[in-house]
């Protein structure tokens, strides 16, 4: 998580590094410095933000992966009953779907 907070915050400052360029002023001056902090702390905050999505995201996706598994796990079962332990029914023969096609 400080890693991605650390980048956006360096992005932030890369962010001011452009807007003084384009305008071409000085990078560093006595009584704009504290601008840098600014950016830095929006650009972490972005960061902080975005690694929440993330996280819920992940979550949300763990979540599902779960319920298919669950799902895919009843229905093999389901299955097994149907068929049991000799193979498919008698009125489904084998190879069908290759005879059909």
């Amino acid at each position: 998580m400080v890693h991605k907070v650390l980048f956006w915050a360096g992005f932030g400052i890369a962010t001011r590094f452009a807007q003084l360029g384009i305008e071409m002023r000085p990078f560093f001056q006595r009584g704009t410095l504290w601008v840098y902090p600014l950016f830095a702390s929006i650009g972490g905050s972005f960061g902080y933000w975005l690694k929440g999505v993330e996280d819920r995201q992940v979550k949300l996706l763990h979540q599902r992966k779960e319920m298919l598994i669950e799902k895919r796990r009843r229905r093999a079962e389901r299955e097994s009953q149907f068929t049991g332990a000799e193979g498919p029914p008698a009125s489904e023969p084998a190879g069908n779907l290759a005879a059909a096609s």
